[in-house]
C-alpha cells in the first residue's frame, strides 16, 4: 500500500484548485438559483479568484515563496470579509444594515468590478440576508471556512517549504 505525502506544492495546487472551484460556484449559482450578490459576496468571489490564481502559481514552484507569501493576506482579507458578514448575517433582522454610510474600500472595489464585469460581478443584494443556507450554515459562513482553511494550509505549506 503506497502513501501518497503531502509537499507544499501540492497543498498550495489544493488551495488554488478549491479556490478556483468556489469562484466559479459561486458564478454559476448566482443566475441558476436567482441569488443576489452584496458587495461583500462581489469581494469574496474576486478574493477566491486572485488567490486561486496565486496559489496555483505557487504550486508551479516559479517563486513559490513569493506567491506564497502573497496568498496568505489574500485569504486573511477574505476571511475578514466572510466573517463580517457572517456576523451581519446573525445580527437580529432589520438591526444592522451594509448600506448607509460613505463606500468603503471594499465597496468602491466591488462596485469599480461591475461596472468593468458585470456578468461577474454585478452587486444586487443586501450583506445581512441569508439568500442560500446549506447544512445551517450561509454562504457567508462557508466562505468563512474555506478562506481560513486556505489560510492555515498557506502557512503549513510556507512552513514546510522551510524544513
Amino acid at each position: 500500500m503506497s502513501s501518497v505525502k503531502l509537499t507544499s506544492r501540492k497543498a498550495w495546487l489544493g488551495v488554488g484548485l478549491v479556490s478556483l472551484a468556489l469562484a466559479a460556484s459561486s458564478l454559476i449559482l448566482t443566475p441558476l438559483l436567482g441569488l443576489n450578490a452584496c458587495y461583500l459576496c462581489v469581494f469574496q468571489r474576486f478574493m477566491f479568484m486572485v488567490l486561486g490564481l496565486t496559489a496555483l502559481l505557487a504550486a508551479s514552484g516559479f517563486l513559490e515563496r513569493l506567491f506564497g507569501v502573497l496568498a496568505l493576506p489574500l485569504a486573511a482579507l477574505g476571511a475578514s470579509a466572510a466573517g463580517y458578514q457572517s456576523w451581519l448575517q446573525a445580527q437580529p433582522e432589520g438591526s444592522v444594515s451594509c448600506i448607509g454610510g460613505e463606500p468603503n474600500l471594499i465597496e468602491r472595489l466591488s462596485y469599480f468590478l461591475a461596472e468593468v464585469m458585470p456578468s461577474l460581478f454585478n452587486v444586487t443584494g443586501f450583506c445581512a440576508d441569508e439568500e442560500l443556507v446549506i447544512i445551517g450554515l450561509s454562504l457567508a459562513n462557508w466562505a468563512l471556512i474555506a478562506f481560513s482553511a486556505s489560510f492555515m494550509a498557506g502557512v503549513w505549506a510556507l512552513l514546510a517549504r522551510r524544513s
